[in-house]
């Protein structure tokens, strides 16, 4: 099942090899593993005489999302299905805990099972799902109809849509903060945005957003876009934007994305701002990238950054989740013999495998609200932005997989050359705010709280509620969820244990702290670029909208 991802099933420790299981010995454990499961099932059935199942046992969990409906409550027979399925599900989960298997083995057999069980499950079928059938009988069929020419438009895209994707459209109603293109190169292009206060900080801010999405998640629409509320802080903004990478771009390496990408845009931004020095921000994929960008100017002796923001980033990857019981030698070495010389690893494999870590958010309930519901995917800006895809250039992905999340070099003083030098975070030594999610999937906080370590200046760390994603996007407006701020600390639990939890958004608490590093303020210059960088096109540019092949 594993292989299905692409992974081979991790081999058992030699420092601990399993003990040897007699055929007796297996024997009684499946005996007892089957005496429980039935003894479970009895306990489901009624009693003679009774008239409810509902009046024996326990109701089906109303924690989990797929069964909180009342009508799987509201018939017996939907309700004792969905507790069998549950039983089965936590006894299949018991046998893995139980085999004689290192922990590597037993997770990644974990994330297999649950790929299964997700797709076993009793919602995602019409002749179990009440909610579906009853709405086919309410609509006289017209669900199912709907239903299957939903399920033919996603056959033809080869994956479940999430959201209405011709809803949202890049420099229409997302990503349409003003601005000009004031560089490319073959790699990405540079944009600056207007201002719209009548002081600006005398140090710009570059945003470096991840290279394996597409940077407008950082400015969807006006009311929650990032950019639009760092430009409203009175903050000269530019920002990387990434190319969709094609075939003609796969030779391209990690190090072509620091020196082409960030360390040509630190430059191009303090040239064109006049500035000493500037304020950067990496996030995801982009935050690491700008960490080694900056290490390799420390080594260089170069000066040109007054300070680094890192959101959901991580520089240590010693937890890097469920996607490490993705990565191993195995997979790895294949990336590198069809890609890691030339060539693409195409967005919608990485769309596939992200998915894939979160099924039944993901994939499922929007497959049964489509296919067996005939409801149309809502118009969401995020989920329109998560469908579109991006490819990433062979060679620079496989050095990124190696380096990164297979052998964790990136976190060991000259571990790695990168751009000629020996990369040493400790050497970044300008002051640091560091942002993670609490319930991020992708970068565990524990991993990012780990660069507090790393780094060789002050660091500010915060931890946001939510995920990876709608933990960034949290603007002040909307006052929802929180955000902890604590003193540093050895230890992430600790760190956890003494940090005052603060309602809203986090957004207000970084801009106070890029405040004290942005300079003072003036006069704001109403043309963009300047005589060496005039502006190419207005943005978001032409980058952002190349479509994946």
């Amino acid at each position: 099942m594993l292989r299905t991802f692409g992974v081979e099933p991790a081999p058992a420790s030699q420092d601990a090899p399993p003990a040897p299981v007699s055929l007796l010995s297996a024997a009684r454990t499946l005996c007892a593993w089957r005496d429980h499961a039935l003894r479970q099932m009895a306990a489901f059935w009624p009693p003679v005489g009774a008239s409810d199942v509902a009046d024996h046992a326990d109701r089906a969990s109303t924690q989990d999302r797929r069964f909180a409906a009342e009508a799987w409550r509201y018939d017996p027979r939907c309700e004792l299905v969905v507790r069998h399925y549950q039983s089965y599900a936590a006894r299949l989960r018991d046998a893995i805990d139980e085999a004689p298997a290192d922990a590597q083995t037993k997770a990644q057999w974990q994330f297999a099972l649950r790929q299964v069980l997700d797709a076993l499950s009793p919602a995602n079928c019409l002749a179990t799902n009440p909610e579906a059938l009853q709405l086919a009988v309410d609509s006289g069929g017209a669900s199912l109809v709907e239903g299957m020419r939903l399920f033919l438009q996603d056959l033809a895209k080869g994956r479940v849509s999430m959201a209405d994707e011709q809803a949202f459209e890049v420099g229409r109603n997302v990503g349409v903060t003003p601005g000009g293109v004031v560089f490319e190169n073959a790699l990405m292009q540079l944009i600056q945005y207007s201002p719209v206060t009548e002081k600006v900080h005398k140090r710009p801010l570059l945003i470096v957003p991840p290279c394996i999405n597409k940077f407008y998640i950082l400015d969807l629409q006006p009311e929650n876009s990032f950019v639009a509320h760092a430009v409203a802080q009175g903050h000269t903004v530019f920002l990387v934007s990434w190319r969709n990478v094609s075939d003609a771009q796969g030779h391209l390496t990690w190090d072509d994305y620091l020196e082409q990408g960030v360390l040509r845009a630190i430059d191009t931004a303090r040239e064109i701002s006049r500035a000493d020095r500037v304020n950067t921000l990496g996030f995801c994929v982009g935050g690491t990238l700008l960490a080694c960008a900056l290490a390799v100017a420390a080594a260089r002796g170069e000066d040109k950054v007054a300070s680094v923001t890192l959101l959901t980033t991580m520089l240590d990857f010693h937890d890097t989740g469920e996607i490490g019981l993705l990565v191993n030698e195995a997979m790895v070495a294949v990336r590198e013999a069809t890609i890691g010389r030339g060539g693409l690893l195409r967005g919608r494999e990485l769309a596939h495998v992200f998915a894939a870590l979160r099924a039944n958010d993901l994939i499922w309930p929007y497959a049964v609200n489509s296919y067996l519901k005939g409801t149309a995917p809502p118009a969401f800006d995020l989920l329109s932005w998560n469908c579109d895809d991006t490819n990433l250039p062979g060679p620079m992905y496989c050095w990124y997989l190696r380096n990164a999340y297979l052998e964790n070099r990136l976190r060991v003083p000259g571990g790695t050359v990168q751009c000629g030098e020996a990369v040493d975070f400790s050497r970044v030594r300008v002051p640091a705010f560091l942002y993670a999610s609490h319930d991020d999937h992708i970068v565990p906080w524990g991993s990012a709280f780990a660069t507090t370590r790393l780094l060789g200046g002050p660091t500010t760390f915060v931890l946001g509620a939510s995920g990876h994603i709608a933990g960034v996007v949290n603007p002040p407006a909307r006052r929802k969820r929180h955000h902890w701020i604590g003193k540093n600390d050895s230890s992430a639990q600790r760190w956890l244990d003494g940090a005052e939890c603060v309602e809203g958004s986090w957004w207000p608490a970084w801009s106070e702290w890029l405040g004290q590093h942005a300079g003072p303020e003036n006069a704001a210059r109403r043309s963009l670029g300047s005589a060496a960088y005039a502006v190419i096109e207005p943005a978001p540019g032409r980058y952002v909208k190349e479509i994946a092949s």
